[in-house]
């Protein structure tokens, strides 16, 4: 299990990135939602041990992170929302150096290490190729291929399928999915399809803090009989956000869907909706926006 208790990290100036963030995350997929800004890199750049919080803790199978982050990093993979490779080197002999690097010094074995995860995430074909000539979704299997490598207990993720085309999300997502059936993976993101179809448990972040956390079925039962929709024109939009809390907007055949959160009937031809994941995280952003 992690276990992130208190956590606080203010950056230089006294921008708090994080604020007393506590989560406890068993092994298996865990969504980690949030707009662009909310603090989810610098959560997870600080799990992974690149940065000192400025106060809290986190603990992952006994051993104290911030204490002993080298104990960790011995069972942790990370894949970075932006991470650097040598670009002329093949996707083999990258990651033959990066399981060098990881402690598997013996050949046969890092030999059995290297095959298994080319063909793991379906880059076999291509091993001898140069990672500079990788589309984005390779590139991103890649990067989940190398932070596989030493079989790690906890794995992170952070926005993984920003840019790639539907095929290659649909591919990586699966990965995912494959590789959480056993160890915990954190996955941080921005789009809500991914947590939606992936975790069993998700929380949301804004502005640093925990604002929801637990099943997403269950969360979203919160909202039942409570989101309500209707098609109107684009030019009717201001007006309908004046006379009702309007939570999403989506543009469909030339027309406008509009979901508002009302806890009754709220009249103007609306119709009630079951609700969905992008309601509660929208729903939620909008509470917070209105408390602020």
């Amino acid at each position: 299990m992690l276990s992130i208790e208190d956590l606080t990290h203010v950056y230089p100036g006294g921008v708090r990135a994080l604020d007393n963030v506590s989560l406890k995350i068993n092994p298996g997929m865990f969504g980690l939602l949030g707009p662009n800004g909310a603090g989810k890199s610098t959560l997870m750049r600080t799990i992974a041990t690149l940065q000192a919080p400025s106060k809290g803790s986190i603990r992952f199978n006994g051993i104290d992170v911030i204490a002993e982050p080298e104990k960790l990093r011995r069972v942790l993979g990370y894949l970075p929302q932006d991470f650097g490779v040598y670009p002329r080197v093949s996707a083999y002999d990258m990651l033959d150096h990066m399981a060098v690097l990881k402690g598997i010094s013996g050949r046969g074995e890092r030999r059995d290490t290297v095959e298994t995860l080319l063909q793991q995430t379906n880059l076999w074909a291509v091993r001898k190729k140069a990672i500079a000539g990788f589309s984005g979704g390779m590139r991103q299997r890649f990067g989940i291929a190398q932070a596989l490598i030493g079989q790690p207990q906890l794995l992170i993720v952070d926005e993984p399928t920003a840019g790639l085309d539907p095929e290659e999300r649909n591919r990586f997502l699966n990965l995912l999915a494959e590789v959480g059936e056993s160890v915990v993976v954190i996955l941080s993101t921005h789009i809500v399809e991914d947590v939606a179809e992936l975790c069993s448990r998700m929380a949301i972040i804004a502005e640093g803090r925990i604002v929801a956390q637990g099943v997403p079925s269950e969360l979203m039962a919160q909202l039942k009989g409570r989101i309500w929709r209707r098609t109107i024109s684009k030019a009717e939009l201001n007006d309908y956000r004046a006379r009702h809390q309007v939570i999403l907007t989506r543009l469909a055949g030339g027309q406008t869907l509009i979901h508002v959160l009302a806890d009754g009937d709220p009249g103007d031809g609306f119709t009630p909706v079951e609700a969905g994941l992008e309601d509660l995280y929208f729903s939620t952003l909008a509470h917070l926006r209105q408390a602020a």
